[in-house]
C-alpha cells in the first residue's frame, strides 16, 4: 500500500509541474495578471534555459524555405561528403548567430547535385539572411599584437596574418598517441607551410588565434615552431567538439561556394482561425473518447479518462521542454498517439474482464490483465515506433524522407507513444490499485 501511495504522489507531482509548464506566458489568477517565470538552470558547464513557449513550424507561423546547391568543382570525390558537411556546419553557425530560432538545416544529394535545405520559421524578410548564409566561409589566422601599449589602449589584442583558409588543405579529427585524447589535425599547402612556419617560429609561447567569419573558433598556444606543414590543436576536446571544430575549419578551407536555387516565402498556411478550428476538432474528438470510455467501462473508464488527461498535460509539457517544433502533421501525430494511449487501456480492461469471467478475484484479475495485455501493447507500439524511426530518418539517409513536416509528425508520434506507455501502464495501473473496488 505504501508503494502504491508513493507512486500516486509522484504522479500528482508530475501532473502539477506539467500543468505549470503548460500555462501560457501570461494568465489571470485571483483577478491579477501573472507572468510565468523562465526556467534558467546552470549546473557546471551545462546550461538549460526555456521560456515554455510552443515552437511553431512553417505551416503554423510562416517563414522561408531555401535550397542551396554546393559547387563541387575542384573537390575530389572522397572529399565531397566532408565538404558538404563543413558547409552545413558553417550555415548552421551563421544562422544561429543571426538569431533565427529552431532552424531546420539538412543536407541531401540528388544525382550529382549536392544540396543544403534550410527552413527558417517566423522569418519574413529573408534577404539579409540569404546574403549571410550564401557567403563562402572566411578562415583567418591571427597572432598576438606585439605592441602591448597599443593593444591595451585600442583593445586590438590580435593582428591578422597572411595565412588564410586558402593555405589550409584540410582539417581532420585525430587522437593523441600519448594520451588518447581527441585532437584536431591541420594540413597546410606548400605555400601555407612556409607561412605557418614563419608565424609559429615568431610566436613560440604565444597565442595564434583561428577566426572564422570574424569570430574566434580556437585560441591555441604555440608550443614549438612547426615547419613540416602539419599541426595539431590540443584542448581537452570531447570527440564531438573535435569533430565540430574540424568541420568549422574545413568550412573555411574547402573552396565550395554555394548558390541559392530555390526560395519560397511561406505564409502561415493554416491561419489563426484555422488553428482554432483544428484545436476545437481535437478537443471534440478527445471529449467523445472520454465519454465512450466512461459509458462503456464505468468506473474503470473514468480512471482511464483521468490518466488520459494526465497524458495530455505531460505531452504538452514535454513539447515545451524539448522543445518540439510543432506543425500540423505534428498535431496529427499527437492525436494519433492519444488513440494509441486509449487502445492500451482497452486491451488491459478486456483482459481483466476475461480473467474475472474465469472466476479469479478482482485483485488477481487486475494484475493478470495488465501482465497479459503487455505483450500485445508492446508489439503494437514497437511496430509504430519503427515506422516513426523510418519517417524521422535520424541518420539523413538520402533514399528516405527528409521533409521537416514529416519528421515533425514522426517525432510527436514517437514521444506520444513513449508517454502513452507510461500513462497506460503506470498511471492507469496505480489509479486502479488505489481507487477501484469493483
Amino acid at each position: 500500500m505504501k508503494n502504491k501511495n508513493s507512486i500516486l504522489w509522484l504522479i500528482i507531482l508530475m501532473t502539477v509541474l506539467a500543468l505549470f509548464i503548460d500555462l501560457p506566458q501570461s494568465f489571470w489568477i485571483f483577478g491579477k495578471e501573472t507572468k510565468k517565470p523562465q526556467l534558467d538552470l546552470k549546473i557546471g558547464n551545462l546550461k538549460f534555459k526555456r521560456n515554455f513557449d510552443i515552437s511553431k513550424g512553417l505551416d503554423l507561423q510562416g517563414g522561408t524555405h531555401l535550397v542551396f546547391e554546393a559547387n563541387m568543382e575542384g573537390v575530389s570525390q572522397e572529399d565531397k561528403d566532408q565538404a558538404l558537411e563543413a558547409a552545413k556546419e558553417n550555415i548552421e553557425r551563421r544562422i544561429n548567430f543571426f538569431g533565427v530560432s529552431e532552424p531546420m538545416i539538412q543536407k541531401t544529394k540528388i544525382g550529382e547535385s549536392y544540396r543544403i535545405i534550410v527552413e527558417l520559421a517566423g522569418i519574413k524578410d529573408i534577404n539579409q539572411a540569404i546574403d549571410l548564409i550564401g557567403k563562402t566561409a572566411q578562415l583567418e589566422f591571427w597572432e598576438e599584437n606585439p605592441d602591448k601599449k597599443v593593444a591595451t589602449k585600442s583593445g586590438q589584442l590580435f593582428l591578422k596574418t597572411n595565412l588564410t583558409g586558402k593555405d589550409l588543405k584540410r582539417s581532420t579529427t585525430q587522437f593523441d598517441q600519448q594520451t588518447g585524447q581527441p585532437v584536431v589535425g591541420l594540413e597546410f599547402s606548400s605555400e601555407g607551410t612556409e607561412k605557418f612556419a614563419a608565424i609559429t617560429t615568431k610566436n613560440v609561447g604565444k597565442i595564434v588565434a583561428i577566426y572564422l567569419d570574424g569570430l574566434p573558433i580556437s585560441i591555441p598556444t604555440v608550443e614549438e615552431p612547426i615547419t613540416n606543414g602539419n599541426a595539431i590543436i590540443k584542448g581537452n576536446f570531447s570527440l564531438e567538439e573535435a569533430k565540430k571544430l574540424s568541420a568549422q575549419l574545413n568550412a573555411g578551407a574547402l573552396p565550395i561556394p554555394i548558390k541559392i536555387i530555390e526560395q519560397r516565402n511561406i505564409g502561415a498556411t493554416l491561419g489563426e482561425e484555422s488553428i482554432k478550428k483544428n484545436i476545437r476538432a481535437g478537443l471534440v474528438g478527445l471529449v467523445l473518447v472520454i465519454i465512450f470510455m466512461w459509458l462503456y467501462y464505468g468506473k474503470l473508464g473514468i480512471l482511464a479518462d483521468l490518466a488520459l488527461i494526465i497524458y495530455g498535460l505531460l505531452t504538452l509539457a514535454l513539447y515545451k521542454l524539448v522543445p518540439v517544433t510543432l506543425t500540423l502533421p505534428g498535431v496529427a501525430g499527437f492525436l494519433l498517439s492519444v488513440g494509441m494511449a486509449v487502445d492500451s487501456n482497452i486491451l488491459i480492461f478486456e483482459r481483466m474482464k476475461e480473467e474475472k469471467r474465469s472466476g479469479k478475484p478482482l485483485p488477481v484479475a487486475m494484475e493478470l490483465g495488465f501482465g497479459r495485455a503487455w505483450d500485445s501493447i508492446r508489439d503494437a507500439n514497437i511496430c509504430t515506433l519503427i515506422t516513426a524511426f523510418i519517417l524521422f530518418n535520424p541518420f539523413n539517409w538520402t533514399f528516405l524522407n527528409v521533409s521537416g513536416m514529416v519528421r515533425g509528425f514522426a517525432l510527436t508520434l514517437a514521444l506520444g507513444i513513449g508517454l502513452s506507455l507510461f500513462t497506460g501502464i503506470v498511471v492507469t495501473r496505480t489509479l486502479i490499485r488505489v481507487f477501484y473496488r469493483g
